[in-house]
This record gives C-alpha cells, structure tokens and sequence, in this order.
C-alpha cells in the first residue's frame, strides 16, 4: 500500500499583463472509499444530462465535492469555480471525479506526480 495513487489540479490564481499564475494541488495521500462512493453519486449525476438550474447545482454540487472531499480543503468551492478555465472547466472536474470513482489519471497528472 506504499504507493497510492495520486492526482493533481492546476488552479489559476491571477492574470498578470497576460501572463497567468497558477498553482498545482495534490490530493491527500489517502482517499477513503467512503469518498469513493461519494464520486460515483456525482458521476451519475453528471451524466443526466441537466439543464438550466439544474446543472447549476449540479456544477456547485460538483465544485463543492471537489474542494472539500477530493482536495481536503486545500482550497475552497470558490477558488475552484474562479480557478478554472470557463471552456475546459467542466471537463477537468469531470476528471477529477472520474480520478476518485475510477482510479483514472490523466497524462499531465502522472507527469507532474513523477516529477515530485
């Protein structure tokens, strides 16, 4: 059990003159299973195909699992819903889920993690 999986997201905290600064999160080193079942209630969530308000809350829903259960609070909701590209926003927390339900990295993930 030495070597658990990890994950990582990348957050951008400001824009200056153009150029972004950005900071890397880690997930904890232990993840629960009871997290576990946790992401598979907001992968089936996000695969029904909500509009409008719904999806609203679906996203807040989504935002607040993230900061608080995947990331233990490394940052909160908002630095999250700030944080995120708008375009690819809702695929990197679908990733993030999909990271936690499933086990599944993606490649700049495993790369940054080899270089710690």
């Amino acid at each position: 059990m030495a070597n658990l999986k990890r994950n990582m997201i990348e957050l951008i905290l400001e824009v200056k003159e153009g150029e972004i600064v950005t900071k890397k999160y880690v997930t904890p080193v232990f993840i629960p299973l009871s997290v576990v079942y946790e992401a598979i209630d907001v992968m089936a969530d996000l695969s029904s195909r909500k509009t409008g308000d719904a999806e609203k809350d679906m996203i807040d829903n989504v935002l607040t699992f993230v900061s608080e259960k995947v990331y233990k609070n490394q940052f909160t909701r908002d630095d999250l819903f700030n944080g995120l590209h708008g375009p690819g926003a809702i695929n990197e927390l679908f990733m993030q889920v999909l990271f936690v339900a499933r086990g599944e990295q993606t490649e700049e993930a495993k790369k940054y993690l080899d270089s710690l």
